[in-house]
């Protein structure tokens, strides 16, 4: 579990403050110093002479938790749950990573439904559709070779970034200019480079000296080759020693480097840890994950708006479509997705990769984990991609069985962009009358051969968004009560065009198209006159007739009465065979002109002769 120490936590405490802030135990001590093997041990110990306090036992399962002891964790999670209500989302997402280790993903998605109401919708439909493409085996293993790289060491090594022909990556590998992290029990961290040719041999790694020295952490960088400069974290410091804030604190700051050699800080807040950051060139946007208070779990993922690296806005959350109860890191835009990694609680395990499509500037669709090969049951982060003639070729870190330190590097290429494709549809139900949204509207998707795919209701103001897995021909349908129903298919480029902008399903109330005449409900139609003995279609004829189509198809629960008129000029039978050439069979309402017309008026309709 190195990896999480890297990922998430770099950070000092000073020991004399822990005391200062009423941690009086010594498994508070060991616990709040990331000495989780020496917690448990302490508080096994204290557990014996009197009973724990509840945070104190969260604080244990927590222990039990970094070092693998999921049995433990989840038992001590729940009971916490069960008498107190102090667990932290992240908690809640621990609790459930613990469960999916230790029991079914039945009894995962039992427990979480008990707790729907609580948590996000969104939070909802992500587990939800991800728990059925794992489960189901609709992802299947991406036909990729991973490659550990010759470049990695003993140590952890991660983060790789994109450098003109070169890789950046970080790595603890010991130096004589950093001292010794005692969390991890490596080095500081600091950023290297290593040519890379286009057969994937790799050169000598050497230091990335372009960044200004530090006997601190410097990590994870990322290179904009529109800008020509380095986004990269470091630890706060000053007069070349660490700055701490008022809890004795040490945080991760973001800088940036000109192609000057000037250096500049662009986010720092002694209080706040900034993490891979990753610069959008087409939209000016920094994207970062940080911790900060309003976070939907552990790390988040924001962005903040830039003008010739001058930060100009306040940072914006993702919101709960990508950030959930646990931890999500390292974004990175490729080909109008969101490629980021998450631990949350139905991956494969750790942190898996995740890809989600970019639907609007601020809207995103369902992240879809990328499944076994890119991922495993370890943390894979830092995923990177680029298309290189025809292929795609890209890195990521994993500390996966058979790799050389606690985080490695790993190469791919493969002939195509990874992850399942999908087909999202997001817009609004809304009366075609009034033009405002219709509530509760039932909207479902069906295959071809009319399978249910998937069934939801529009939220009060009308709007809906929906993910599913790609099929090659999808029906979408909606209706309500009072309301008409509505029915439409796409296939083949059909289906690419109608998810590019929003999608607006109209609904009729039958009130809109009926009114009352001579003490009767009719359709609304206006008069139309036949020349004599013809029952040829005009274009205004046809107008009007088209109101009585629309009618039937969107609300076929509806029984018509048909009725017509002939003046006296013709015979009876004349006029009769008349009638039912005009109602209905031209316009192909009843079937073909004969018979079915007869046999409906004969049964069904009204011959009315006036004189």
């Amino acid at each position: 579990m190195k990896a999480r120490f890297y990922i998430l936590l770099f950070m000092i405490v000073l020991p004399g403050l822990l005391l200062a802030q009423g941690k009086s135990s010594k498994g508070d001590n060991y616990f709040y110093g990331y000495q989780y093997q020496k917690a448990i041990a302490e508080y096994q110990k204290e557990q014996q002479k009197a009973p724990l306090s509840n945070s104190q036992l969260l604080n244990l399962a927590d222990s039990y938790f970094k070092v693998g002891n999921y049995k433990n964790a989840s038992e001590l999670y729940q009971e916490v749950n069960k008498r107190d209500t102090i667990m932290t989302v992240n908690q809640f997402n621990q609790l459930l990573q613990s469960l999916s280790k230790t029991s079914s993903n039945e009894r995962v998605q039992t427990f979480l439904r008990s707790k729907s109401l609580l948590l996000a919708n969104e939070l909802m439909d992500n587990a939800e559709f991800n728990f059925e493409i794992l489960g189901k085996g609709t992802i299947e293993a991406n036909s990729v070779n991973l490659i550990n790289l010759p470049i990695n060491s003993p140590q952890t090594d991660f983060s790789p970034a994109f450098y003109k022909s070169k890789l950046l990556f970080s790595s603890s590998r010991p130096l004589k200019s950093k001292s010794l992290y005692e969390p991890s029990g490596e080095s500081y961290l600091d950023i290297y480079e290593v040519a890379i040719s286009d057969n994937g041999k790799t050169g000598m790694v050497n230091l990335f000296d372009k960044v200004p020295d530090s006997k601190f952490h410097k990590s994870t960088p990322f290179y904009s080759e529109v800008n020509n400069r380095v986004f990269y974290i470091l630890s706060n410091s000053e007069d070349g020693e660490l700055t701490y804030d008022h809890n004795g604190r040490n945080s991760l700051a973001m800088g940036m480097l000109y192609n000057s050699g000037q250096f500049r800080f662009l986010l720092k807040n002694l209080s706040t840890s900034f993490y891979y950051p990753f610069f959008d060139d087409n939209t000016d946007r920094l994207y970062f994950a940080a911790n900060f208070d309003d976070s939907y779990g552990g790390t988040d993922l924001y962005y903040v708006s830039t003008n010739n690296g001058q930060v100009m806005s306040a940072p914006v959350n993702l919101g709960p479509r990508i950030n959930s109860p646990g931890n999500e890191i390292a974004p990175f835009i490729f080909d109008g997705s969101l490629y980021f990694s998450s631990d949350v609680f139905y991956g494969l395990g750790g942190m898996d990769v995740y890809k989600s499509r970019i639907q609007s500037r601020d809207l995103y669709g369902i992240p879809v984990n990328l499944g076994e090969g890119i991922n495993s049951k370890e943390d894979d982060f830092g995923f990177i991609i680029k298309q290189e003639n025809d292929d795609y070729v890209g890195y990521l870190a994993s500390n996966r069985p058979g790799g050389k330190g606690g985080d490695d590097i790993y190469a791919f290429r493969m002939e195509s962009l990874p992850g399942l494709k999908t087909f999202s549809l997001r817009g609004s139900v809304v009366d075609a009358s009034t033009s405002l949204g219709i509530g509760k509207a039932q909207i479902r998707l069906l295959d071809g051969q009319g399978n249910l795919l998937k069934e939801l209701y529009s939220a009060e103001n009308g709007n809906f968004s929906v993910e599913i897995p790609w099929h090659e021909e999808i029906v979408v349908q909606s209706g309500k009560g009072e309301f008409s129903a509505f029915s439409k298919s796409y296939s083949g480029k059909e289906l690419e065009e109608v998810q590019k902008n929003p999608y607006t399903i109209e609904l009729l109330q039958l009130e809109d198209l009926v009114e009352e005449s001579e003490g009767k409900r009719v359709i609304k139609l206006k008069k139309f006159y036949f020349p004599k003995g013809n029952s040829n279609l005009t274009s205004e004829i046809s107008m009007e007739l088209d109101k009585v189509v629309e009618a039937v198809q969107n609300f076929p629960e509806v029984k018509l009465r048909i009725e017509t008129h002939t003046d006296s000029r013709g015979s009876n039978a004349s006029n009769r065979e008349i009638i039912a050439a005009k109602v209905g069979c031209h316009s192909g309402l009843f079937g073909e002109k004969g018979s079915v017309c007869r046999n409906y008026f004969g049964i069904c309709g009204i011959w009315r002769r006036e004189h």
